[in-house]
């Protein structure tokens, strides 16, 4: 698989420039336009299907089913609600204005924020480039996407169907490495929006503070999932097993450790062991609809995991094809590299408690998650969200909450900052400016030196 080139420095800053001065003329403002675009962006999707399923399948091994169920439906719908909802967005927004300002009118006006920078990780790399720029397109901006040099197919292929949709003076793509990241970082941007790790995240921000570029930071973490008495474990332990199983436990929300209440250990064992067969099959190495590790390197990261508790599922791998089992590990100290870092793989350890409360307090005493998982009666859920904090949260469920495009999308703490979806991508592009509108002929003379009848004038203050 040959790798990707980096896009020339003189490139990129003349696409940066190009876009500038586009902007600034404002053809991305008009509702029809954006309109336009939008539509665009789901046609190309439509008629570029099969080449993204297959550059998806030959950096990720992933099926074409779960191409279009986890990235270009994802993106199709939010276009579809963005289309749906832009004109009540884009409207100014009346808002009360008090007495002593009177007679003005109140409004909130939403404009573009400029030019949008935006890089995406290789997990899900067609979903997580283009759902954020769907709300680039939306709020009025121009943007340029960066790909994900280790998935080097998808980015040829994104670059490509790009290129043939939009001019690049409006939305363009550059390619490359870390060093690339660093040269678009050293640009002054009206936006950044990154996907990717926590650690890249700190980067992205002490860049951005440079030029004091708002950021949105959509980071990852340990995310926990609780299984508590009550639970139903068949159908627990499917939905974890498909969550920790979906590309390959490479998601950014996958159920990241499992905190299994001590009575359960052996029934969901057993459950998880009979739902990954109805999933994947004997072995999943054969399983049409199991995904790879995204490189060797990733590989060894994660096989090294296997070695850090008791395999009582899975734990059989090949490096030639960089497959690894979906595994359950026991008896692992909470020291342990397994339970610090944050997985991106198929591995699943397990820790014990007795009662709820030792579940939250082992949550609370680590960073916030991107997101929460409690398997057990919803009023005790609800009471385990109140004592904890994460970027979103499933009851009895997980990973499902993302394909919501109703409701936010984001991280909190050191799993990120900023959401997305629906409204809040078009928010997150935007500047909500406020306006105040005074008519002419009505000039209250309270406000003026000598400031006469102020004592008057204090009881509406």
């Amino acid at each position: 698989m040959a790798s990707i080139e980096n896009t020339p420095s003189a490139r990129i800053a003349a696409l940066a420039a190009a876009q500038k001065s586009y902007f600034r003329q404002g053809a991305t403002l008009p509702e029809a336009f954006r309109r336009t675009m939008l539509r665009r962006l789901d046609q190309a999707l439509v008629q570029w299907e099969r080449r993204l399923c297959d550059a998806l399948w030959e950096d990720l091994h992933k099926s074409p089913e779960e191409a279009i169920l986890t990235e270009l439906s994802i993106v199709r719908s939010e276009v579809r609600n963005h289309l749906r909802h832009l004109r009540k967005w884009m409207r100014p927004e009346r808002r009360p204005t008090p007495l002593k300002l009177w007679p003005s009118r109140s409004r909130i006006l939403a404009e573009p924020l400029g030019q949008a920078l935006i890089v995406a990780p290789w997990n899900y790399p067609v979903q997580l480039l283009l759902n954020p720029l769907v709300g680039a397109i939306s709020a009025g901006c121009t943007a340029v996407l960066k790909p994900s040099p280790y998935t080097p197919a998808v980015a040829r292929t994104l670059e490509a169907m790009i290129g043939e949709i939009f001019d690049q003076e409006y939305v363009a793509v550059v390619q490359g490495n870390r060093e690339v990241n660093r040269q678009l970082f050293d640009l002054r941007w009206d936006v950044i929006f990154f996907t990717g790790s926590p650690d890249l995240g700190r980067t992205v921000m002490e860049a951005a503070a440079r030029h004091l570029t708002p950021v949105v930071l959509e980071l990852g973490g340990k995310s926990p999932c609780i299984v508590d008495r009550g639970a139903d474990l068949t159908v627990a332990a499917r939905r974890i097993a498909w969550g920790k199983t979906l590309n390959a436990g490479q998601t950014c929300i996958a159920p990241d450790y499992l905190l299994l209440h001590r009575s359960l250990r052996e029934p969901f064992r057993e459950a998880f062991a009979r739902a990954l067969r109805e999933l994947h099959g004997a072995d999943a190495r054969q399983s049409p609809f199991y995904v790879r590790i995204v490189n060797q390197k990733a590989f060894e990261r994660v096989a090294g995991y296997l070695t850090e508790g008791r395999i009582t599922v899975g734990g059989r791998t090949d490096a030639a094809e960089r497959y690894i089992e979906p595994t359950l590990l026991e008896e692992v100290d909470p020291s342990a590299a397994v339970l610090r870092e944050e997985i991106f793989g198929p591995v699943l350890p397990e820790v014990l408690f007795d009662e709820t409360r030792e579940a939250i307090e082992f949550v609370t005493s680590r960073e916030k998650p991107l997101a929460l998982y409690y398997f057990g009666p919803e009023a005790a859920g609800r009471d385990v969200l109140l004592h904890t904090s994460s970027g979103g949260a499933c009851l009895n469920d997980t990973i499902m909450h993302i394909a919501n495009e109703e409701i936010p999308f984001g991280g909190v703490g050191n799993s990120g900052m900023g959401r997305y979806h629906g409204r809040e991508s078009f928010e997150a592009f935007s500047h909500r400016r406020a306006v105040l509108c005074a008519p002419a002929r009505f000039d209250l003379p309270f406000r003026y030196p000598p400031y006469k009848g102020f004592r008057w004038v204090k009881k509406i203050l």
